[in-house]
């Protein structure tokens, strides 16, 4: 009971951590709050009047993430004051990239003035549930955006495609019911056209040329009105493998351990995951709205597949360092057959919560997307046929599992893991481009490979890059140590 609690409150604390404005910004008012930020504002003004732009930019980088903060509060209560908020907030981005002090101070005093005007009550209050858009909105948003960068307007090209990545969870379940490789290939371009509009100078011709080829890609898919029971089940078999894969590693790994226990944390780590992925994605839909919910989402994902990666790379080291028979008797032995600690057994549980967290928010959302496109009796009978397949695919890999010798199963589960912290890596990373937390430098010369989440980011592959030369680290000193020790014998 005990060790449930804990657990439960585990995963409370993840929601908190990740879903929940920072304490500095709950407790107030809108403009309460906007007033404790404009603190940094104040600052970059006042570096900006010395010129010194590299200290006053990291004032205002300050100022904007804790306006990612509070904006969900200012929105609902004024969208003119949110709007006008953030489009002096693209023309301080523009002044910053031109490195010109005097627009700097004179964006960033403009910018101040809006704020100001808010904090007094000079905006009326005009709440408003923000609509989801459409995927046909969502191209005509693309449209409005490519204008912009034709006419080499930074600011305000900027500003559309950072609306399209925040309304993109409004369209992405349409999207991915029709194809893996345009929903894959969407996220990698709205990061992609944002990088390119950042930097010094701007893309433009490039950036063009990228989000020409999402309109295109896009609007084939626009067309679709309906969908088949097919659809419905690949939309589970897609978002689902993952996670069955890193859950059944787990319970297969437990039941060679002998600790009947272990089960249990799993399930609670199972449940729980879906427990709140229903929760959040029936609030998302009916309550918050997708295209309000848009950022937070990518925040939420990419902490989540960072932390998620984390674990299991330490899990698949663990699992490896098992794979020699008399090692793996010791350890028993040293346990006395209770094998694991309730410290390993919690990680555990809250593994395969993270993992069916973040791949059963999405998947929720997808069902919720596509429910009015689709027969209830198709939609139903879609998830148990993918539910059934899923199923099917668990039992295999149990069996098989538990049918292979020690060595073999941990060689076999430590991959196993080992893939899925590199693909976690960098759908986390890429989903915090996305988010606007981590900036995006374009490699043209890395591919983009979706079994892998192999992005053509730097920031996303070389942290890949480093996990898999660890890797080869680990195994090749395990093997040189084996020998050594072989030889010793002998």
């Amino acid at each position: 009971m005990v060790k449930s609690l804990l657990l439960k409150l585990s995963v409370i604390l993840l929601i908190f951590g990740l879903g929940v404005p920072n304490p500095t910004f709950a407790a107030g008012n809108p403009g309460e709050n906007l007033k404790k930020a404009e603190v940094s504002v104040d600052k970059a003004i006042d570096f900006s009047k010395k010129e010194n732009l590299s200290e006053a930019k990291k004032a205002y980088d300050q100022f904007n993430k804790d306006w990612r903060e509070i904006e969900g509060g200012i929105k609902y209560y004024s969208a003119t004051a949110y709007r006008d908020i953030e489009a002096n907030m693209g023309k301080v981005v523009y002044a910053f990239t031109i490195k010109k002090p005097d627009q700097v101070v004179k964006a960033l005093t403009d910018l101040k003035t809006v704020n100001d005007k808010f904090s007094r009550g000079g905006y009326p209050k005009e709440a408003a549930k923000q609509e989801d858009l459409s995927l046909d909105d969502f191209i005509l948003l693309l449209e409005n955006t490519k204008k912009e960068i034709k006419q080499g307007h930074q600011e305000q090209a900027l500003e559309g495609i950072k609306k399209a990545s925040d309304s993109w969870l409004s369209v992405e379940g349409t999207v991915v019911a029709q194809s893996a490789k345009v929903y894959s290939d969407s996220e990698r371009d709205l990061v992609i056209i944002q990088a390119m509009l950042s930097d010094h100078p701007p893309k433009y011709a490039k950036a063009e040329s990228t989000i020409n080829q999402m309109i295109e890609y896009l609007t084939s898919l626009a067309g679709k009105s309906h969908y088949t029971f097919w659809d419905a089940a690949m939309i589970l078999l897609r978002e689902g493998l993952e996670a069955v894969l890193v859950v059944i590693a787990l319970m297969s790994f437990v039941k060679k351990s002998g600790v009947k226990k272990g089960n249990t944390w799993i399930w609670s780590g199972v449940l729980s995951g879906l427990g709140v992925s229903i929760i959040l994605a029936i609030l998302v839909k009916f309550i918050i709205s997708s295209g309000a919910f848009g950022n937070n989402n990518n925040l939420i994902a990419g902490w989540t597949g960072v932390f998620a990666a984390a674990m299991m790379l330490y899990m698949s080291y663990w699992l490896h360092s098992q794979s020699n028979i008399a090692d793996w008797n010791r350890y028993i032995r040293e346990k006395s057959q209770a094998a694991l600690s309730t410290g390993k057994l919690a990680s555990i549980g809250f593994l395969a919560f993270l993992a069916v967290f973040r791949e059963g928010t999405e998947t929720v959302l997808f069902y919720i997307g596509m429910a009015s496109q689709i027969k209830l009796q198709s939609l139903l009978f879609g998830f148990l046929i993918g539910a059934i397949i899923l199923g099917v695919i668990a039992y295999l890999m149990v069996f098989v599992g538990l049918k292979l010798p020690l060595r073999p199963f941990f060689m076999v589960s430590s991959i196993i893991v080992f893939y899925l912290c590199i693909k976690f890596t960098g759908m986390g990373i890429h989903s915090l481009q996305l988010a606007g937390i981590l900036p995006t430098t374009n490699a043209q010369s890395i591919p983009s490979i979706e079994f892998f989440a192999l992005y053509p980011s730097w920031e996303s592959t070389i942290p890949q890059i480093l996990l898999l030369l660890a890797a080869a680290v680990i195994v090749l000193r395990r093997s040189i140590h084996n020998k050594v020790k072989t030889t010793g014998k002998h």
